[in-house]
């Protein structure tokens, strides 16, 4: 990596430190942790999508499968590190498999996408029908529809009886939210990251250059997988229980939306999007008058229309351009100067 990008990547993390101390002060703590849980997620389909190439229609299965192994491993050990583990490495595997499974057989991008959406509604539709006392895993009932309540939510470890819960689970998420930015910014930075954003760019000309295409998508689809477990994970120790509906057609589109709005290509742009649509979301559901899915589809309808890029990439150039000039007019006297000199 070079020493610019490094820097690049501290700043990043400082002015996203920054604002994440700031938040508490204009927004609750429980509020707010679901919403840096939501960045987590939006940052998972980001990388595989955004810089991966990757159309993936099941960042929800892997969401969801990360909160019911920690919710079930929760149940049965009754402290949480171990399941906080089991929460990331169980999606990072699912992914890695359903990933070799999809890039080894050549599937064209429609039949992933299609394959990924098939996936989540499977897991959907099953866990709904695990009701009754048959669908038993050690001492955890899956419950169906009803979900999974009452495990043991994250703890200091060795102190099971020491939660973590409100200002605490809310720094350990912006934590949490932090260090996977700076890894995912340090993965595309390295040759692995530049390889696999040159093989969303032309995968065929990558492979004619040496480069296993199909084992680098599914080691990223892997990483997407688990950050999206993590997030899972984190979200099961705030809700303290964990439903079916994690894994819903309507939790897919709401990520996939996240990204479209906030910007695809970035990192920053899907975490935007995430913050921004979650808190609409919250603020929307206060009222009965409209429709949180009528608001969100309108949304994502300006956007596409008006900031085809996204709101993240659209301000940044803005930015860039205003205060480029700015710079470049300022110099241009200091020249002058030293010519006529």
């Amino acid at each position: 990596m070079r020493p610019g990008e490094a820097l690049s990547i501290w700043r990043a993390m400082a002015i996203g430190a920054v604002a994440l101390i700031l938040l508490p002060f204009v927004m609750q703590y429980y509020t707010l942790t679901v919403l840096v849980i939501y960045g987590m997620l939006g940052l998972s389909l980001g990388l595989v999508w955004g810089f991966g190439g990757i159309l993936c229609f099941g960042q929800a299965a892997f969401y969801g499968l990360g909160a019911y192994s920690y919710a079930i491993a929760a149940v049965n050990i009754g402290e949480s590190s171990v399941p906080f583990i089991l929460g990331i490495v169980v999606p990072a595997l699912f992914a890695l498999v359903l990933g070799a499974m999809m890039f080894y057989g050549r599937l064209s991008d429609v039949y992933l996408g299609v394959i990924t959406l098939v996936v989540t509604l499977i897991f959907f539709k099953f866990m709904n029908a695990t009701a009754g006392s048959a669908h038993v895993i050690g001492d955890a009932r899956l419950g169906g529809f009803n979900g999974i309540p009452g495990y043991q939510t994250l703890n200091v470890p060795g102190s099971p009886d020491d939660y973590l819960y409100d200002d605490r689970l809310y720094i350990v998420c912006a934590v949490a939210l932090l260090l996977v930015y700076g890894l995912v910014r340090w993965l595309l930075a390295s040759p692995f990251g530049r390889v696999s954003v040159g093989i969303r760019e032309n995968e065929l000309r990558a492979e004619l250059l040496g480069y296993d295409v199909r084992a680098r998508k599914t080691l990223l689809f892997a990483v997407g997988g688990a950050i999206a477990g993590l997030a899972g994970t984190l979200y099961a120790s705030w809700a303290e229980i964990v439903t079916p509906g994690l894994f819903s057609l309507g939790q897919s589109a709401e990520i996939i939306i996240w990204c479209i709005v906030g910007g695809l290509g970035t990192l920053a742009g899907p975490i935007f999007g995430a913050v921004a649509l979650g808190y609409l979301k919250f603020l929307l559901g206060q009222q009965s008058m409209v429709d949180n899915s009528i608001v969100l589809g309108l949304i994502l309808v300006l956007v596409v229309l008006l900031l085809p890029r996204g709101i993240v990439p659209t301000i940044r150039d803005l930015f860039f351009r205003t205060f480029g000039r700015r710079r470049r007019r300022s110099r241009r006297p200091a020249r002058r100067q030293d010519n006529a000199s």
